[in-house]
């Protein structure tokens, strides 16, 4: 049996830096702002993991009123909800994931962030895909105001 789920996240950034993406610190001069190190790329892959299960989404998890979640290291979030998937009998069979910023430029990362997913989420390399778009300096992320990551995650039983 398989199973699709999406996921989409957005982030204010703000002057300051480094930026976390997918786990790794990208040095830039702006900084995804949220309840956690707001990381877009993990909270993303973390909804379309519970998505891809029926299990809720990432703030039933873990509720932004939670103050156990300030600060929060996304990679044990995404970890913790793939633990509930892995609980309902299913494996990831592989992920892809979009990320859209004007800057910083993402191809010079992708690898590392692709090994950073995979070491999370106990998988080969070649099962994560990640994929760049800037903003065309067009709305919010082309602005420079917003980072927004998308996933879509197969799931096999």
């Amino acid at each position: 049996m398989y199973r699709i789920g999406i996921g989409h996240d957005t982030h204010r950034l703000e002057a300051g830096g480094p930026l976390v993406l997918g786990g790794v610190l990208i040095p830039h001069d702006r900084q995804a702002v949220g309840h956690s190190d707001a990381d877009v790329l993990l909270h993303a892959l973390t909804d379309a993991l519970l998505g891809a299960a029926a299990l809720g989404d990432i703030g039933d998890l873990f509720p932004d009123t939670d103050p156990a979640n300030r600060g929060r290291d996304s990679g044990e979030m995404l970890r913790l909800a793939y633990e509930k998937v892995q609980a309902t009998g299913a494996t990831i069979a592989n992920l892809d994931c979009i990320v859209f910023a004007q800057r910083p430029k993402i191809t010079p990362h992708k690898n590392a962030i692709r090994q950073r997913i995979a070491e999370l989420l106990h998988l080969e390399t070649d099962c994560v895909n990640v994929k760049a778009k800037t903003g065309e300096h067009v709305g919010p992320v082309g602005r420079e105001e917003a980072i927004m990551a998308e996933c879509i995650v197969l799931l096999t039983r």
